[in-house]
């Protein structure tokens, strides 16, 4: 293992090999004065400006500080789609710092980050920085990492902005702009105020809906399967039934596993089989944006806005002892490429510790077709600080994603991991049992695997049997199961399908979940996305009226015309006057044709506020169903929408949130007379068996499912009367 840290950033952190002098050319900087570097957050400069030295002064920007107004679509449509840009409220302060700190300057280095959004920071604060003072020379600066020798590097090799990557970001912003102001007042007017629409988060609401309405419509059905335990001097062998009459078993019923079972339990039981099968085992690339989400969604539980967050963090810096270091490289890529420099740092690291794992050549990854390729990918900047090393300089969540990262890229170098699989057939009767074992004969990049290790990679003991062995039944346990239908997407499993559609870009993915959550088109249960009533309202009159917006294919050809933008291939004018000409015309059309769907939603419920004695009201509000007074404002009662009864008093089961976290949970109106909770949401359907209330329940073994709420009822689900649950009730603004 590597030493401890000991080094100071600035002057001991581990370099490579090539060194660049450091410093912007002598001619372009004003004798005497300091060069302005300006990054995007505090925490990149608080690292950077310890690596420059005292002939720089570095600050940030706190990401855009000019953009599009708020309060208006601010496209000039008639003129080429011209943006009228203006300074972030609250952001005028801090620009005409930067542009006071830039007039003292020698020269004036653009630092931000090197993909579209931080091109167009940069453009905006040359212009903003240009207009006072014209005669400072300004460049722009890019790094894959923040590390002393890429800072230096980059700073040594000043470039122009790049024109063609900040057009692709304008183009992007002035489409979503003129999609989402469009739409959003059509659905002020048509369904209900306060509503908005996005052009690509919309795709991705489409999408959990339609899996929604796949889960909902899929009936389980019930099979059963029967495992035996077979003994040899001590050892037990628990084995799976494979055979029955020479057939795959297809068990429906508990009547068929016990007659199966019957049928065995007294038969001689002899080892027919036993085969071995050695299977190479290859290690993955290093991560991509999308798989490290998906990774430390299923394996740290980390949500894609969480990981994203933390990635920030180890990229911008983190301190380790005196030094202050930019631990992995930049966080948003779609490529599994990595620079030479880094892979010969390895292959030498390796050689060192894994001198077995070494591979003669290097192990290379082909970069997807969709791929932009513009950055490596995602790795730590040092290999030598390996997860030991920092763990007393990290949170326990940096630590944990610091090392799936350092893990994945350090195992992607090493040799094939090499398994040895035995199988048993065991005959009883008609039936034939399996057994089997695997073990690792080749360690290989397993070596390197910790946090990422799973059980398969661990192994399991090979059966001791040969064939002709005569061997004695133990136990035997049949089991119930119900076949899955498909899973509602969770963070993984989005991101993934945002990919592989071509939806979207690392920088987005986590965004895209985040906004549906505010809007509370989509909540979380069980770290599953659920789309709500409000949200499914909204996709279904997008599908109806915008079938195009909401099309996956379409976004995803758009995202394509926007890397044509990038590369110069295309006008961005030209492209968005080819999409938003016919998009404008429907939008209209749909305004004079669509039947307004305000108050629709409402429903009478025959039952009388108690505050008023006035009806009270079934509506939809922004966290979904709730009742309220019809004598609104003059009365502003409101209630949760009762979901169920309560088996212990009759009173009515309501959606509540507890204080502090406000974690959803159920319970009665009687409470505190009454004490019954559940964490179940009910599922607006009475127990067949009964008679009391089913909620939706969630595992590993049943998937999506209801069962009844009644524990001494083994009713699971049934494909009757099924009805489609509600969303969550709640008071309007809860």
């Amino acid at each position: 293992m590597a030493t401890r840290i000991k080094k100071t950033a600035a002057d001991k952190t581990p370099e490579r090999k090539t060194r660049k002098k450091s410093g912007v050319k002598k001619a372009a900087v004003k004798q005497g004065r300091k060069t302005l570097v300006i990054v995007e957050s505090p925490a990149k400069a608080k690292t950077i400006e310890k690596y420059l030295g005292d002939s720089y002064t570095v600050k940030a920007s706190m990401g855009h500080l000019i953009d599009l107004p708020k309060s208006r679509m601010a496209i000039d449509v008639d003129h080429n789609f011209e943006p009228e840009y203006i300074t972030v409220r609250g952001r005028a302060k801090l620009l005409k710092e930067l542009q006071g700190d830039a007039k003292k300057a020698g020269a004036v280095l653009l630092a931000s980050d090197n993909d579209r959004e931080g091109e167009a920071i940069a453009w905006h604060l040359r212009n903003a920085i240009s207009a006072k003072a014209a005669e400072v020379p300004i460049q722009r600066i890019s790094f894959n990492e923040i590390t002393p020798v890429a800072i230096k590097t980059a700073v040594a090799n000043p470039s122009s902005i790049d024109e063609a990557k900040v057009n692709a970001q304008k183009a992007r912003r002035v489409l979503d702009r003129l999609v989402g102001y469009n739409l959003s007042p059509l659905l002020w007017k048509k369904v209900k105020n306060g509503l908005s629409a996005g052009r690509v988060q919309s795709v991705a609401l489409r999408l959990i809906c339609e899996r929604e309405k796949e889960v909902e419509s899929f009936v389980p059905e019930e099979f059963w399967t029967l495992e035996a335990d077979f003994k040899v001097g001590r050892q037990l062998y628990s084995s799976q039934l494979v055979l029955w009459q020479g057939q795959k078993p297809d068990i429906k019923t508990e009547a068929e596993v016990k007659r199966i079972k019957e049928q065995v339990e007294h038969s001689e039981c002899v080892v027919t089989d036993v085969r071995e099968n050695e299977k190479t085992v290859r290690p993955r690339p290093p991560f991509t944006t999308s798989l490290l989400q998906q990774t430390a969604a299923t394996r740290l539980g980390f949500t894609s806005k969480k990981t994203m967050q933390l990635a920030q963090q180890l990229y911008e810096g983190v301190n380790i002892g005196s030094s202050r270091i930019g631990l992995i490289s930049y966080m948003r890529t779609d490529s599994v490429r990595i620079s030479q420099t880094a892979l010969e740092e390895l292959r030498e690291w390796l050689q060192a510790h894994y001198p077995g794992a070494l591979p003669e050549k290097a192990a290379e990854y082909s970069v997807g077709k969709k791929a932009q390729d513009a950055h490596e990918a995602i790795r730590p900047t040092y290999v030598s600080y390996t997860p030991e090393d920092v763990k007393d300089q990290l949170s326990r969540d940096q630590l944990r994603l610091y090392t799936i990262i350092w893990e994945r890229f350090v195992s992607s170098q090493m040799s094939p991991a090499k398994t040895r699989t035995v199988s048993a057939d065991i005959k009883a009767g008609e039936g034939v049992f399996r057994t089997v074992g695997t073990k690792v004969i080749e360690k290989g990049f397993y070596q390197a695997l910790k946090l990422l290790t799973s059980r398969e990679d661990k192994g399991k003991p090979y059966p001791a049997l040969k064939t002709g062995d005569r061997v004695g039944m133990e136990a035997f346990r049949p089991e119930q199961h119900f076949t899955q239908g498909p899973s509602r997407y969770s963070d993984a499993s989005i991101v993934k399908t945002l990919e592989e559609k071509g939806i979207g870009r690392p920088s987005t993915y986590a965004p895209i979940i985040s906004v549906l959550l505010d809007r509370y088109y989509v909540t979380r249960s069980n770290k599953q996305l659920v789309p709500t009533v409000l949200g499914r309202l909204i996709c279904d009159m997008l599908v109806e009226y915008f079938p195009h917006v909401v099309d996956a294919a379409f976004t995803a050809s758009m995202e394509n015309r926007l890397d044509e933008v990038e590369e110069s291939q295309i006008r961005w004018p030209d492209m968005i006057r080819e999409f938003y000409d016919p998009f404008k015309d429907q939008v209209e059309e749909v305004g004079k044709s669509l039947e307004s769907f305000k108050g629709s939603l409402d429903e009478q419920t025959g039952l009388l506020c108690e505050k008023c004695g006035k009806p009270m009201v079934k509506k939809l509000g922004r966290f979904g169903f709730f009742l309220a007074c019809s004598g609104f404002p003059e009365c502003r009662n409101t209630k949760s929408i009762p979901l169920a009864k309560c088996p212990k008093c009759g009173g009515d089961i309501v959606l509540r949130k507890t204080k502090g976290r406000g974690k959803e949970f159920y319970g009665c109106t009687n409470y505190p007379d009454c004490d019954f909770i559940s964490h179940f949401k009910p599922a607006n359907q009475d127990c067949p068996k009964c008679g009391q209330f089913l909620v939706e329940k969630y595992d590993k073994k049943n998937g999506y499912h209801k069962a009844c709420i009644n524990p001494e009822c083994d009713y699971l689900h049934s494909g009757e009367g099924e009805d489609t649950p509600e969303a969550s009730g709640g008071e309007d603004g809860a």
